[in-house]
């Protein structure tokens, strides 16, 4: 058991690992899963773990191997390493670890007919609009939880997406329909800058300090597949994996969608392609040819 001194002098060390990750503009979530890392070597062996052995390190990934996710193995590794470099000022010596087959994998993805029925299906505007604004933009939840008012452009049909993943802003082409969707949603709360403030009732939401809950979306998005008797493994992500799969297959160019998708790598849009031969398109045409598909009734249309 950790003594006081080493309770101390661990809870400095661990302060300065905390504010080196965030001097260096680490995201929440990173910082989180590097802090988390050191945490839990500390608590395994109950002690400050700036003294440890290699054999110690070795053990508790061996450990770490059996009772974790290889992503959290991963992240613990990577959390120690940054410990050790920029907290001790101390050479990290790899700990072999065997990295266990990869399996490849594609996810589900919805038909246009789902991303139909699912929108219908919504009992609520707020619900119909999200799923719209997510799938025909292709967006991930945070990005659309988060869209501001000043961050859209119908005249230009660009929305700014702002600090999405990897603190990156980019724009993206915006459907007339989902504009449409915006104003019709706003109108119903008129919030001076978000577009899904929190809250259930307009006169809520029209003075909300917050956003939409993340964790409320994601039950309710749950609910509504079940409604559908949609049964395929599925989440709010698989919107944005259906747009990806739909530009594809209407002929989009692989780099205009990666750009609407703001995928840093080339190969990350490729699971949705085996495109050999594409041509040049009109971004915007196509975009607004696949979300014209879609033949929805919004709550509270007659």
């Amino acid at each position: 058991m950790m003594t006081p001194y080493q309770q101390k002098k661990f809870d400095a060390l661990f302060d300065q690992h905390i504010n080196a990750l965030r001097r260096q503009g680490k995201a929440d979530s990173t910082i989180d899963m590097y802090g988390r890392s050191i945490r839990r070597i500390a608590e395994y062996f109950d002690i400050c773990p700036d003294k440890l052995t290699q054999n110690q390190l070795k053990e508790f990934f061996a450990t770490l191997v059996q009772t974790h996710s290889w992503s959290t193995v991963k992240v613990d590794r990577n959390g120690l390493q940054f410990f050790y470099k920029y907290v001790l000022g101390k050479r990290w010596d790899w700990v072999e670890i065997i990295k266990p087959p990869k399996k490849r994998t594609l996810p589900d993805i919805f038909t246009l007919s789902e991303v139909e029925l699912l929108i219908n299906r919504a009992r609520e505007l707020r619900y119909q609009t999200f799923i719209l604004v997510a799938f025909s933009m292709g967006l991930r939840l945070g990005e659309v939880i988060n869209l501001q008012i000043g961050d859209i452009d119908g005249a230009r049909q660009r929305v700014h997406i702002r600090q999405g993943k990897g603190k990156k802003d980019r724009y993206v082409m915006l459907p007339e329909m989902a504009y449409q969707a915006m104003r019709r949603y706003w109108a119903t709360h008129r919030h001076a800058r978000f577009l899904f403030p929190a809250g259930r009732k307009p006169e809520c939401q029209a003075v909300a300090d917050n956003v939409m809950n993340r964790g409320g979306l994601q039950k309710s998005f749950k609910a509504i597949v079940e409604d559908c008797k949609i049964n395929k493994t599925v989440s709010i992500h698989t919107l944005r994996h259906t747009y990806g799969a739909c530009l594809v297959e209407a002929g989009l160019h692989l780099r205009a969608i990666q750009h609407e998708m703001g995928h840093e790598c080339p190969k990350t849009t490729a699971l949705y392609t085996q495109l050999t031969d594409a041509t040049h398109q009109n971004t915007g045409e196509i975009i607004n040819s696949m979300v014209d598909q879609l033949k929805l009734t919004f709550t509270g249309e007659t």
